[in-house]
């Protein structure tokens, strides 16, 4: 017999990596924010970079909820 599966969207665990990936998009925002203000070119191009990583992971979860919606 199987394991029984369990949706994700069901018991919300979902959410927590669309809260996840939203805070390293914020991470990102104030490594480049801090990077600007004192000149430092490396740290501002580590928060974009972590932006970018951030809303790459944020595409796949709405490629997610887009077929788990029907």
């Amino acid at each position: 017999m199987a394991a029984p599966r369990f949706d994700r969207k069901v018991i919300g665990m979902g959410n927590d990596e669309k809260m996840e990936h939203k805070a390293e998009e914020m991470k990102g925002k104030v490594k480049e924010g801090a990077g600007k203000a004192t000149d430092n070119e490396s740290l501002e191009a580590e928060g974009k970079k972590d932006q970018s990583k951030a809303n790459l992971k944020q595409a796949g979860d709405n490629v997610k909820d887009a077929f788990t919606d029907k």
